[in-house]
């Protein structure tokens, strides 16, 4: 069994600036960069001046592309022997399928530790006006430069929380699918993701800017990304809490950040599973993720919703989501739960 691993993954300060020793070490002569609106502002000149080795043609990708957009842009671009996209979640999806539909090599930059996304083979894109899992293939390296990423608004950083987080909540789903005889659980793929989370967990976790807490936060959201190659879906770290993110995105009048929604689903669904539930809540206690969601005003009705179609948004799984019982518990939930009750209006 072949599993492609990214060959290369650099997390450190200062990082991003040793991309011209990585392209002569790898021979890449052509590069194709894209950027999101503020990393063209912010990063498009540096990145060229930091490139002496090899030709850059840089593109800046605006927002809320369609995948038929995406397609028609990939192959309007320049011949290149390796692609890169630096920014948050939405222009590195579009860049790892740009670049799988060229078949060359992809660098994930991102700018923030929001989701698991800069290292999973999955990208998630527009169609016909939806959010949808599209498949793709896992980076070829991951440059996250903490410098960069500390300078992202807190709630990036606390959407990676409610996205690593759910890796608990997912593995105890997968567990579930393999007794009903569903699905069978990748035991090496889950021991990657409980090793992820468990190490995060063990984070001081009194400053979510500081380098430790971040190199922690991105090293188990990448170890997340690589369960989901080992395991060959998205088992490892998407159960049902992703469901009922992906149910809020298709629902809601205007959906959150995808970790900051799941990160509650998260919390929903491990009371329901009735595992883990106390560690998940000093986590999201200790790093204000539940100070920063209580601003929010949640709509409790779109989150009722959400939890009732979630089963149809992957009918083929079997969560704890899927089980009418433990739907009716998840939902039962937003009305005597005292944290969510201080969530959601």
């Amino acid at each position: 069994m072949n599993i492609p691993i990214p060959s290369i993954l650099e997390i450190g300060e200062g990082v991003i600036w040793r991309i011209d020793e990585l392209m002569k070490t790898y021979r890449f002569s052509k590069a194709v960069i894209l950027f999101d609106d503020f990393t063209y502002q912010t990063y498009e000149n540096e990145m060229k001046r930091a490139i002496s080795s090899a030709s850059v043609h840089t593109v800046f990708l605006p927002p809320q592309l369609d995948i038929v957009d995406i397609m028609k842009k990939a192959f309007e671009l320049p011949h290149c022997d390796v692609m890169m996209a630096m920014g948050g979640g939405a222009v590195i999806d579009c860049g790892k399928y740009m670049a799988f539909l060229r078949q060359v090599p992809f660098l994930s930059i991102p700018t923030s530790a929001s989701n698991d996304g800069f290292a999973s083979t999955n990208c998630s894109l527009l169609v016909n006006g939806k959010k949808t899992t599209v498949p793709a293939k896992v980076p070829f390296g991951i440059l996250a430069d903490l410098h960069i990423v500390q300078q992202a608004p807190n709630r990036f950083i606390l959407a990676g929380v409610g996205d690593l987080m759910s890796n608990i909540t997912a593995l105890y789903d997968w567990e579930f699918e393999q007794n009903h005889g569903v699905s069978r659980v990748n035991a090496f793929a889950a021991m990657i993701s409980k090793k992820a989370v468990n190490s995060f967990i063990r984070t001081p976790m009194q400053n979510i800017k500081h380098p430790i807490f971040l190199k922690e936060l991105i090293s188990s959201l990448t170890m997340g990304g690589i369960s989901t190659v080992i395991s060959g879906n998205s088992a490892p770290i998407s159960g049902s809490e992703h469901l009922i993110s992906h149910a809020l995105d298709q629902i809601s009048e205007s959906p959150h950040m995808h970790g900051i929604q799941v990160g509650i689903a998260t919390y929903i669904m491990a009371h329901v599973q009735q595992h883990r539930a106390e560690r998940i809540t000093k986590v999201f206690t200790r790093t204000g993720f539940f100070d920063y969601v209580k601003t929010l005003r949640l709509n409790k009705k779109e989150y009722r919703e959400a939890i009732d179609i979630a089963p149809t948004i992957k009918p083929n799984r079997y969560t704890y989501i899927h089980d009418e019982q433990y739907r009716k518990r998840a939902i039962q939930l937003l009305d005597e739960d005292p944290i969510l009750q201080e969530i959601f209006v």
